[in-house]
């Protein structure tokens, strides 16, 4: 075997960031009881049946993933059962027959979880980057303990979570905040995280969206091979190798069913094109409400025909995957979250972190002296990069848009920030670049940083909202086309929003209104949360650069 060439890895890994890590905390202490269901763990939805369906529709907690994340205190096919003989009488509205306390039958069989970070104090002493480097122990989960039951999928190794409502680890979230861990010298903590992806893609096939059971039918914007590169530029190529065969299967998970296409036709996650490139789609394989989202969900689809609520539901999940839920992006309407069409669109930003996947891995090989399985990985690369380039380029435009795969209509009327990932990943010819940069620069650069889409909707992912993993794959990706200028505006003026609310509030959170600087963020099924982990890792990476 020939001498590891680092070299070969280091030019497609694209580095940044800052963080540091967490002290264990406690495990949970209650009676450890048997997981339900056939694959041994314990799915609310399914396993509570009509309480699940009640406790949301009676809005028992504002937030629908509060009940979905509560840990059932007795075996759930006895919590049901007794549901079903207590509530007595028929049911209609969750409340029950007479004299039933659906509030109390709750309280005593479930343990509600609070909010990752509820009871922290900001000391208003510190500066920002001291705050975030402060927060990391609070965002740090131990490993998991695997004899618990709830709807929490264990995990061997500690683990960095975003804060506030979302308890558990975020796919594409952990990329971000990794750029604050490596900036912080926490290379065991990414490691830990990377290993428990690895782990999860051994065990589950994929990475879901988060290490919940309701997030199993699907996963996210597939960073890991990001990932990998941001670990094996902070320590040396030869640590990348011990991921290739997570990578490859990942692949595969993602590739599921493309060899069989014909042109025009799709399968799960692949699609073949009429001219007969394969691309790739955001998908989930359950066509349902979200447990997380349940009521949301399940109330909108009523005012759809019920020969149309799969259809709906298949699509709002398959945003939730693409981790822009929801946007206007999704929308032909962006007024009627109805007419989502998710599963039609080729997504220019997945298509790019597939090609850096597929180059990744054509690199790895090359490292472990495998020059064939290099070469076939490169040219599965550059196949992808080609068809992606002439489907979502438009040069009347000078930028990238998602295109509907079924007849390769660009999706011009609506233009979003994932038009900046060609750029990060480096798809794009030089002219393209710089055409696209430009376009950045004139339509979404504003006080704040970078707007998501140019439409205000009232969905998150929408203006006026900015979004830190935007901000850094905008501003790096303009920086790789030569455009420092605009990388630095992006950056410094993201960076003073952070401070001002920061200063203001003593929190850094979820996302932010970039367009007036006096209003906070807001928009979507939920409040803007407090924590948080992308942006604490963005604006640490942003900070190093200053």
């Amino acid at each position: 075997m020939r001498p590891l060439r680092p070299a070969l890895l280091l030019a497609v890994v694209l580095a940044a960031g800052c963080q540091t890590a967490a002290p264990p905390v406690a495990p949970a202490t209650a009676d450890v009881v048997p997981a339900a269901g056939a694959d041994g763990r314990y799915h609310p939805a399914r396993d509570l049946g009509p309480l699940f369906h009640d406790v949301q529709l009676a809005r028992l907690f504002p937030d629908s993933k509060t009940f979905a994340d509560a840990r059932p205190l007795q075996p759930p096919t006895e919590i049901a059962a007794r549901y079903q003989a207590e509530r007595g009488g028929s049911q209609t509205d969750g409340a029950g027959g007479a004299g039933f306390d659906l509030a109390a039958f709750v309280e005593r069989h479930f343990e509600i979880p609070e909010p990752v970070g509820a009871g922290y104090e900001t000391d208003p002493s510190l500066s920002m980057e001291a705050h975030v480097r402060a927060l990391w122990p609070v965002l740090t989960r131990p490993a998991d303990d695997p004899e618990l039951v709830s709807s929490l999928i264990p995990l061997p190794n500690p683990y960095v979570v975003p804060g506030g409502r979302f308890r558990e680890v975020y796919y594409w979230d952990s990329y971000f905040t990794m750029l604050g861990l490596v900036e912080s010298g926490r290379l065991d903590l990414v490691r830990s995280v990377l290993d428990n992806f690895a782990f999860q893609i051994e065990t589950v096939g994929h990475v879901p969206n988060g290490n919940r059971t309701y997030y199993l039918s699907r996963s996210q914007p597939p960073f890991f091979a990001a990932m990998v590169g941001l670990y094996a530029a902070a320590t040396d190529s030869a640590q990348a190798l011990r991921y290739l065969p997570a990578l490859e299967a990942e692949h595969a998970f993602w590739m599921d069913g493309a060899e069989a296409l014909t042109p025009g036709e799709a399968h799960r996650r692949a699609v073949r094109l009429a001219g007969g490139a394969v691309l790739n789609r955001y998908w989930d394989d359950r066509p349902e409400p979200r447990p997380e989202s349940y009521r949301e969900d399940y109330e909108l689809a009523q005012t759809v025909p019920e020969a149309d609520r799969p259809a709906l539901y298949r699509n709002l999940r398959a945003a939730a995957e693409s981790g822009w839920d929801f946007s206007s992006r999704w929308m032909r309407d962006p007024t009627d979250l109805r007419t989502l069409e998710t599963v039609d669109l080729v997504p220019v930003d997945l298509n790019s972190l597939l090609y850096h996947q597929e180059r990744t891995i054509g690199r790895l090989h090359a490292l472990g002296d495998d020059d064939a399985e290099a070469e076939r990985w490169a040219g599965r690369a550059e196949a992808r990069r080609r068809a992606l380039l002439d489907a979502a380029y438009d040069p009347s435009e000078g930028a990238f848009f998602d295109v509907r795969w079924r007849t390769g209509q660009r999706v011009t009327d609506r233009p979003t920030l994932a038009m900046a990932a060609p750029l990060y990943f480096g798809l794009a010819t030089e002219a393209q670049g710089r055409a696209t940069a430009d376009r950045l620069e004139r339509d979404f650069l504003q006080p704040g940083g970078l707007v998501t889409t140019l439409i205000a909707s009232g969905q998150q992912w929408d203006a006026p909202n900015g979004w830190p993993p935007l901000q850094w794959l905008g501003a790096e990706g303009a920086r790789r086309y030569g455009r420092a200028d605009l990388a630095d505006a992006v950056r410094d003026r993201w960076l003073a929003l952070n401070r001002r609310v920061y200063q203001a509030t003593g929190k850094m959170t979820e996302k932010y209104d970039v367009t007036d600087l006096s209003r906070p963020a807001g928009g979507g099924e939920y409040p803007n949360q407090d924590g948080f982990g992308w942006t604490n890792g963005v604006a640490l990476g942003f900070s190093a650069q200053e």
